[in-house]
């Protein structure tokens, strides 16, 4: 009997193969590309003015890490409760809630006159921007069978990487030409944009018109779940599929969140580029990291689709990305060039880490769980990056040097891996009792 799952590219095998199953689940795909690039677009923006605000509101490393502390604390604050929230209201309308609070915040920082006002406009992005990964992990888990999953997290979460890019060549533009006022507001009212394009084009794949039947059937072609109510968070940190997400995102966030606060002020401290030359070593290294993120959610699909089993393929794509990341802990001791292909290497490897991270909830939870499992890492991302953010600031206060710094992103991949495995020998779903 032939196998009549359409293939990636719309067909049918056999004798269907002329019966097209349709892409608007690549149409959703783009639309949480699109917001997730904005998301990021507000996020970068203090990053990138780090070394102007430094000089203008008079701020010290300390100063910059409880700024950073604000928004990482809101941003775990926000997760405890925002994946419950998209769950109870539904993808569109949680998502929509969070693209409004972000956008309103962003611009809020063009009018901070301290760091205590910084700290103010930082903590709402934080509560505003907690919403972006568990509504698009959500969203993904509705709009795409399991195999195609790893590789439409992939490409949304490229989002970040193209979202700082376009950040690196905006705002030091807006800022030389008028002031880093304009950069928040101009970046800020982008998110608009990408809520109207959500509220136009959005919606679950029953409801929505502009999708085939076809391509319903298709994204629902996976074996149908269990029914199950919703679902205790204590409940759900009775399970060790949990505890693997939480303790994965407890550990790695962090360096994700460094490398984005952190990185221009490296250059400018280490190698002394100033805001008109930031911008391309930083390009290198985010476009690095667009290919490691889209790389890495492609390679473990890759494999599933050639028999490999999906605990085998994303642990392997795992394995790998937490070893490429090792190098980095030499970053702070070569030169430039050397130091941003490190650290692109490290931050691209990153992005292929959390691709298959975050696909890992959907193989393991039912649909229904999927956006409060992801808010709960999330919050321990947070939460760690909360902690790195304060750390970061006494470290390179009280020492000048960013060695110590380096050789912590290089070493909690394999320990986040070992305890991953330890705690999920297989990845598989299982039934929630």
């Amino acid at each position: 009997m032939e196998d009549n799952i359409p293939h990636l590219d719309g067909t049918r095998p056999g004798p269907e193969s002329n019966i097209k199953v349709g892409y608007y689940r690549w149409v959703v795909c783009g639309l949480l590309f699109f917001a997730t690039t904005i998301n990021y677009i507000d996020r970068a923006v203090l990053g990138i003015l780090a070394p102007v605000l430094q000089n203008s509101i008079g701020w010290n490393q300390i100063d910059y890490g409880y700024i950073i502390f604000a928004f990482t604390t809101a941003y775990a604050i926000g997760l405890l409760f925002v994946g419950r929230f998209i769950d109870w209201v539904g993808t569109k309308r949680g998502y929509s809630a969070s693209m409004i609070v972000w956008s309103i915040s962003a611009v809020a920082h063009a009018f901070a006159r301290s760091v205590f006002g910084f700290g103010v406009a930082r903590f709402a992005l934080g509560i505003g921007e907690s919403g972006n990964f568990p509504a698009a992990v959500k969203a993904t888990a509705e709009w795409f069978p399991k195999k195609e999953r790893a590789l439409a997290t992939g490409l949304f979460n490229s989002g970040p990487n193209v979202g700082t890019i376009i950040a690196l060549v905006l705002v030091p533009w807006i800022t030389l030409t008028w002031s880093w006022r304009e950069a928040f507001i101009f970046t800020g009212l982008l998110g608009f944009i990408a809520l109207t394009l959500w509220l136009i084009y959005y919606e679950v794949p029953e409801k929505q018109k502009r999708v085939r039947k076809e391509e319903v059937a298709y994204i629902q072609s996976d074996p149908p779940e269990s029914p199950a109510e919703k679902i205790p968070w204590l409940k759900l940190l009775k399970y060790r599929q949990s505890w693997a997400f939480v303790i994965g995102k407890f550990l790695t966030d962090p360096i994700w969140w460094f490398y984005l606060y952190w990185l221009p002020s490296f250059l400018n401290e280490r190698y002394h580029l100033d805001l008109a030359h930031l911008g391309f070593p930083l390009i290198v290294i985010y476009t690095m990291v667009t290919v490691g993120s889209i790389g890495g959610g492609w390679m473990s699909g890759f494999f599933i689709k050639r028999g490999w089993s999906i605990n085998r393929g994303r642990k392997a794509v795992m394995l790998l990305s937490a070893l490429l990341i090792v190098p980095i802990v030499f970053a702070a001791s070569v030169s430039e060039w050397w130091a941003v292909l490190l650290i692109g290497l490290a931050a691209a490897s990153h992005q292929s880490w959390s691709a298959n991270l975050f696909t890992t909830v959907s193989d393991m939870f039912p649909k229904k769980a999927v956006a409060s499992v992801v808010g709960l890492g999330g919050m321990a991302g947070a939460i760690g990056g909360s902690l790195i953010a304060i750390l970061a600031g006494f470290i390179l206060q009280f020492t000048g040097s960013y060695i110590p710094l380096f050789i912590l992103s290089g070493s909690v991949y394999l320990i986040a891996l070992l305890i991953i495995h330890i705690l999920v020998p297989k990845i598989e779903e299982f039934e929630m009792v």
